[in-house]
């Protein structure tokens, strides 16, 4: 692709790596198209959802004129996979905190995993982690967990499409969940635990679609730099 192209407006799929933030993999991009293609250095980029440094997959990065099909790309509905771990919470619901209780698990069986998921299927009140980026009396909720404040964080209506568990071997439970903008997986592995009287945290998450676009169609960042023929 030209300059040109990017200028007028492209949807890059990314299979965002581990522990990469989604501002690495913008930057990464950018980069590239103003070193290698010359794109001025104020040309608009931005992605369609943030994941998380500890969970990968598909991020849709738009450039040009296609930046403001973010927020439409941002409704749309997302599909992701990953692993709970049952008998243990963490404060941040997944693995960047260390775990801080544990829970009997004795009583869990794959017909009370089963009936659990019915729980969570359709419209449901979540709330969203304390390690999280949303703001509360202007400081984002992961300032207030760092610095060891108490605040109260108000549910948020959310949709969960479908909601299958693909293995079960405990303590880990690995799920494929269709859901709406704006769900925390983080806090449906917290409350899945809770439904069933134990505890629960997330220690893996993949994003694997958003609306039609999907992370089998997605390419490496290192590798679309690569891609890009550079400027004579």
């Amino acid at each position: 692709m030209t300059t040109e192209d990017f200028l007028e407006g492209q949807i890059i799929l990314i299979d965002k790596p581990l522990h990469w933030t989604s501002f690495q993999a913008v930057n990464k991009l950018k980069w590239a198209l103003i070193t290698k293609l010359g794109l001025p250095k104020k040309f608009k980029i931005g992605h369609a959802g943030t994941l998380d440094p500890l969970a990968t997959g598909l991020l849709l990065v738009c450039t040009g004129k296609f930046t403001k099909r973010i927020t439409e790309l941002q409704g749309q509905a997302k599909e992701y996979t990953g692993t709970f771990y049952i008998g243990a919470t963490t404060p941040s619901y997944d693995l960047e905190t260390e775990i801080d209780q544990t829970f009997p698990t004795e009583h869990i069986d794959d017909a009370l995993i089963q009936e659990t998921v019915k729980q969570f299927l359709g419209e449901i009140d979540q709330k969203p982690p304390i390690y999280s980026a949303i703001k509360k009396d202007g400081v984002r909720l992961y300032e207030h967990a760092r610095a060891g404040e108490t605040v109260e964080i108000a549910t948020r209506k959310t949709t969960i499409h479908e909601f299958e568990i693909t293995r079960i071997a405990l303590p880990e439970i690995d799920f494929r969940v269709v859901c709406s903008k704006g769900t925390y997986i983080r806090s449906l592995a917290f409350d899945f635990g809770k439904a069933m009287n134990s505890g629960s945290h997330l220690t893996a998450l993949r994003r694997t679609k958003i609306g039609n676009y999907n992370v089998t169609d997605g390419i490496d960042a290192e590798a679309f730099e690569q891609s890009l023929a550079p400027r004579l």
